[in-house]
């Protein structure tokens, strides 16, 4: 039997593991594929075991709902409020690895602030714009996001012959205001559109930051709010802070 929690990031969902143990470092991709399945296991958009790790305080150990690796950006910051609650740290502010390097993080009640990786530029694709932010971002500004065809066309770029080899998450970004945009996002691992993207927020704030020559932007997602802070120097993002609430939905246990 494994114990779980399920988090959620504006509505970007996990099952966690408390793998401090390392019972579960054999977990296979069909366990993860089957434990995030929303009709036949626990359902989730990830899943991420919590480890032990030298020099920092543990090691967040990503997986996509297909069992592919990569980095999460709410799913860190999910990460970040399971240690709390694990009493791994008991300050307000902790330093965690993940499959990009080291991380730093703030918790103050539901609400995680989380140091992003830095990047180092922004590139063109036609009139778009391709970044990584611990993972790679298509960026495409549209009007009226609501009516976009987010899982098709995100399908379509995903899988068009310059990014089918390594996958790529796709955003759709709408400018709200001066002070806030609304992101959309087809992640690859999920194939499908997911209620928020962390990295993905992220990269589609930058990209909005480059533009107007500011330090932060609200950022509108489906499943809820999310801030991003950032300093540009030169062609490059450094101080990057992704800030948003993450929750405990509920705690189980489940047959492997």
């Amino acid at each position: 039997m494994m114990n779980f929690y399920k988090y959620q990031g504006t509505g970007n969902d996990f099952v966690m593991i408390d793998n401090r143990s390392g019972e579960w470092d054999n977990l296979t991709i069909e366990h993860i594929q089957k434990l995030c399945d929303r009709r036949f296991g626990i359902g989730a958009d990830g899943l991420i075991k919590i480890n032990t790790a030298e020099g920092v305080d543990f090691e967040v150990d990503y997986y996509n709902s297909d069992g592919s690796k990569s980095f999460c950006g709410n799913g860190a910051r999910c990460s970040v409020a399971f240690a709390y609650f694990l009493e791994i740290f008991k300050d307000s502010k902790t330093i965690f690895t993940a499959i990009d390097g080291i991380h730093e993080a703030e918790i103050e009640g539901e609400i995680v602030k989380l140091k992003m990786s830095d990047v180092a530029g922004i590139s063109h694709d036609g009139n778009d714009f391709v970044l990584n932010t611990g993972s790679p971002h298509y960026i495409q500004y549209v009007d009226n996001i609501e009516n976009v065809d987010v899982f098709e066309k995100g399908k379509t770029i995903r899988n068009s012959e310059n990014y089918v080899k390594e996958g790529i998450n796709v955003n759709f970004v709408e400018k709200i205001s001066d002070d806030q945009i609304f992101v959309r996002t087809y992640e690859r691992g999920v194939e499908d559109e997911t209620y928020s993207c962390g990295t993905g927020v992220t990269a589609a704030a930058l990209t909005y930051l480059a533009k107007n020559q500011s330090d932060k932007i609200e950022v509108k997602t489906l499943g809820g709010n999310l801030k991003v802070y950032a300093e540009k120097k030169s062609e490059s993002f450094v101080n990057i802070w992704l800030e948003g609430p993450a929750q405990q939905v509920f705690s189980g246990q489940t047959e492997i």
